[in-house]
């Protein structure tokens, strides 16, 4: 470490036109590497290596998409708490006739069994279409129609029409507070003429689509119902076609938390050399434009070894996604410490009558050493996420990680050399203002900083108990903790497709939104796995959170095709897949005879049908098939998926018995494995961070000075800040997910930095000054004072992410903000403290505490 902070120096002193030039053309490199940096802005980083993220892909592999349909979803509510009614009849008629004139007309899709818009009263219209009852007028027809249409449909479809109806509905009176209308929409391979005469592109561009469903849906929002009734339209493309709005989101926090640090940055800067304000304002001004310049580099050097690392070059990390965003804000927060100190101890140096590049080589040396090793800590601090499941805070690890060292390098090249090229001029001028520079102590900050040192003086047992049982407390708040993550937690608010997604849950046990698939594999075309899939179809009856079309389970398999297209009571009938079916032996359930040619039947079933059946079945390319795919809809939703589940692979074991592979897939499946992931993950990641940092700082502490233990005194302060941090989050009704899970990297990226300061400092005073009360004295003033000045930075830059409207990001801002701020308090109560009690012990024994002879007298 001792010999890059020297060979730091020495370019820096010596040849600073040359590093200044250098750093500026690496910028450059890293710049135009950044600009092939690809942005994403989905929850599919969030999800481990897990079964069912697996199974998920192979799904899009071997089946495309899962499904060519996306289904447009409408809740319709009246003021009265009753739909079925004449009014509610014609706001379903107005709202079809905007949906079948809009520009996705003619991607809708309709069987004949099923047409393409689907509405609570779908009953009363059939049976008004079908000439079985004539046109209700009034609200009584309505429910009479309805009540009797409703007992003359299969129970199947029966089963719809009520799942269509809010829970509070009655059955018996036909009532219903909110209804339920579906418009399933053909998502690819749009390639139609508008009716403005354009051509839009290939529904597969995911921006298009949600474009244009975006339109659909204010139309309906805004076509004239009758009184009292409202429509609210949702969709998953719609809730997640908002790219732009996270993309200008991030710019706007990332602007605002430059703009308050520049402010801030000018206060701790802010020097008035002999009463001259302007020349003050000038000197202030450089100092904070180069220390922003300079963070603005790391950024570029980041996005472009970010972009190096990625899937164009490397392939180590993913693009980036909505974690990689905040990194930049993160810089702006951790890199002004190494300005602020830097810029500080440069100042004390040249005011002490040092020459402009001695004045920056001692800074660099002095400050240096514990920069790097404050690098070095927060980098493993941040690179301790490589032990998550979860790949995006891996690759948020590992970003972070390159920023912070880029943060390093250029501080200490790009900011000394233009700092000493700047200062040069000035001290050959002799306008140099070195008195001015020098009076730290006498500014504000630094003045409140270093009270605290009687703490330390007087009381340091009674701190350090004290700290050590609030720690305690910490430790109960951990375990309060709980795991939570939402497929819409990265979804900007406030937005009223929240709102409809939430009574989705609520009033309609999730909706027609959630499907959950089965990836079957393995030797699935003989009679022993067919007639296991019957088994597990037959499960799915009783499978709680499964929904249910009369007696069936409303699921799409072999069973059901087979059924729709092989059983000559069906209006689809084909007689080919029915001579099929017989020649298998297939009997009423659906299963098959020992024995039987099912790879045949399959055939039959795809030849008959083949768009559906393609959905089901795949074919291994040799003439069998080696996977078949189960679509169940589901309302299991985000709080019932670990139980779903569970379930699924009850109701799959015949398959799995039979050594087939059979995983149960969906988002809220695989959510609830992120939660999972990370749960586990939590007390392994926070052991790991500690040790990780212990061991480094003992290691450098025994290197360096010939004493181990100060590394563990060190760290001491930085665990309890952790536990303090996690102790809160319960507090402040906050719950562990995958943004908050950075607690203890940000913990030990903020906390590590400011200790080693302190420890450091406190060395260098205690051989300097006569006893240990003037040396933490000093040191608290010194550089407690820059650390506070550090801290309310990061804090500025952190905190307005509690502005943002995306819920993660507000809690990354207020956890961050409060660690920092518990991380100050260890580092000017705690840490001096226990380097008080720390020093009378050594004196006590007739050690000395800090060898003279070490750097730290150089």
């Amino acid at each position: 470490m001792k010999f890059i902070v020297n060979l730091l120096s020495r370019f820096a002193t010596r040849r600073p036109l040359v590093v200044l030039l250098s750093v500026v053309a690496v910028t450059m490199v890293f710049g135009a590497l950044s600009s092939q940096a690809v942005i994403t802005d989905g929850n599919d980083g969030f999800a481990p290596d897990a079964p069912e993220l697996l199974a998920d892909s192979e799904i899009g592999e071997l089946f495309g998409n899962g499904s060519s349909a996306s289904t447009l979803q409408v809740v319709i509510s009246s003021e009265d708490g009753d739909v079925v009614t004449a009014d509610g009849l014609a706001a379903v008629t107005t709202i079809q006739r905007v949906i079948e004139q809009s520009d996705l007309a003619s991607q809708l899709i309709g069987q004949a069994d099923q047409p393409p818009i689907i509405s609570y009263l779908l009953p009363v219209q059939q049976a008004v279409l079908g000439d079985q009852a004539p046109a209700p007028t009034s609200d009584a027809e309505v429910k009479s129609t309805y009540l009797a249409a409703i007992e003359q449909l299969p129970p199947e479809v029966s089963g719809i029409a009520e799942q269509l109806l809010s829970d509070d509905r009655d059955m018996s009176a036909a009532t219903a507070g909110k209804g339920l209308l579906l418009v399933f929409i053909d998502a690819p391979d749009f390639d139609e003429t508008l009716a403005d005469g354009e051509v839009a592109t290939s529904l597969n561009d995911f921006d298009t689509f949600t474009d244009l469903e975006g339109e659909v849906a204010q139309a309906i929002r805004d076509a004239a119902l009758p009184g009292g009734f409202t429509a609210e339209p949702f969709s998953i493309e719609l809730i997640f076609g908002t790219g732009d709005e996270f993309q200008s989101e991030v710019g706007r926090l990332f602007g605002v938390a430059a703009l308050i640090i520049v402010f801030i940055l000018m206060f701790v800067y802010w020097v008035v050399p002999n009463g001259r304000r302007l020349v003050g304002l000038r000197r202030t001004g450089a100092d904070t434009l180069l220390t922003m310049t300079a963070i603005f580099m790391a950024i570029a050097w980041m996005n472009g070894i970010g972009v190096i690392l990625g899937p164009k070059y490397l392939g180590w990390i993913d693009d980036f996604g909505p974690m990689s965003q905040i990194i930049p804000i993160l810089l702006i927060g951790l890199g002004v410490d190494y300005a602020i100190h830097l810029t500080t101890r440069y100042r004390e140096e040249v005011g002490r009558g040092a020459d402009v590049a001695a004045g920056m080589g001692r800074a660099i040396h002095t400050v240096g050493v514990a920069l790097i090793l404050a690098t070095v800590t927060t980098a493993v601090g941040f690179l301790t996420n490589l032990v998550s499941p979860i790949p995006a805070l891996k690759d948020f690890g590992i970003l972070a990680a390159v920023g912070i060292g880029a943060s390093f390098v250029i501080m200490l090249t790009f900011v000394a050399s233009f700092r000493i090229l700047l200062d040069r001029r000035a001290e050959a001028k002799g306008v140099l203002p070195r008195q001015s520079l020098g009076e730290t102590k006498d500014r504000i900050l630094p003045k409140l900083i270093g009270r605290t040192s009687i703490l330390a003086e007087r009381f340091a047992w009674q701190t350090v108990a004290a700290s050590v049982l609030l720690g305690v407390l910490g430790v109960f708040g951990v375990l309060q903790l709980k795991a939570e993550f939402s497929v819409t937690d990265f979804v900007p608010r406030p937005n009223p497709l929240l709102s409809t997604f939430d009574t989705l849950l609520d009033d309609f046990g999730g909706g027609f939104g959630e499907t959950t698939r089965v990836l079957i594999k393995g030797d699935v075309d003989t009679s022993e796995a067919h007639n296991a899939i019957v088994e597990a179809i037959d499960a799915l009856r009783t499978t709680e959170n499964v929904l249910q079309f009369g007696e069936n389970p409303a699921a799409e398999s072999p069973v059901s095709i087979l059924a729709t297209i092989g059983d000559s009571t069906s209006e689809q009938y084909v007689p080919a897949a029915g001579a099929a079916a017989q020649s298998a032996g297939v009997l009423e359930d659906g299963s098959v005879a020992p024995g039987a040619d099912v790879g045949a039947l399959y055939d039959a079933l795809v030849a008959a049908d083949e768009s559906q059946a393609s959905t089901v079945f795949h074919s291994d390319g040799s003439g069998g098939y080696d996977a078949i795919l189960i679509s169940v809809t589901t309302q299991a939703g985000e709080s019932g998926a670990a139980q779903l589940s569970d379930d699924m692979r009850t109701a799959l074991a015949p398959l799995t018995d039979l050594g087939l592979s059979a995983v149960a897939t969906s988002t809220e499946i695989i959510n609830d494995v992120v939660i999972t992931a990370m749960s586990d993950s939590q007390l392994s990641s926070l052991v790991i961070t500690v040790l990780a940092a212990a061991t480094l700082l003992v290691i450098n502490f025994f290197v360096e000075s010939r004493r181990p233990f100060l590394g563990l005194i060190t760290i001491f302060p930085v665990a309890l800040v952790m536990l303090w941090a996690f102790g809160l989050m319960p507090v402040f009704g906050l719950a562990f997910g995958p943004v908050t899970a950075t607690v203890s990297a940000l913990a030990i990226g903020i906390g590590v930095p400011y200790m080693i300061h302190i420890t450091h400092r406190f060395q260098e005073d205690r051989i300097r000054l006569d006893s240990s009360e003037e040396a933490i004295r000093s040191t608290t003033t010194n550089t407690g004072g820059a650390l506070a000045g550090s801290a309310f930075t990061t804090i500025a830059g952190f905190g307005i992410l509690m502005t943002a409207s995306l819920v993660p990001f507000q809690q990354l801002g207020l956890v961050t903000a409060y660690t920092i701020l518990l991380a100050l308090i260890g580092a000017v109560v705690v840490l001096p403290s226990m380097l008080v009690l720390w020093d009378r012990w050594h004196r006590k024994r007739g050690d000395m505490p800090v060898d003279p002879e070490s750097r730290f007298n150089e």
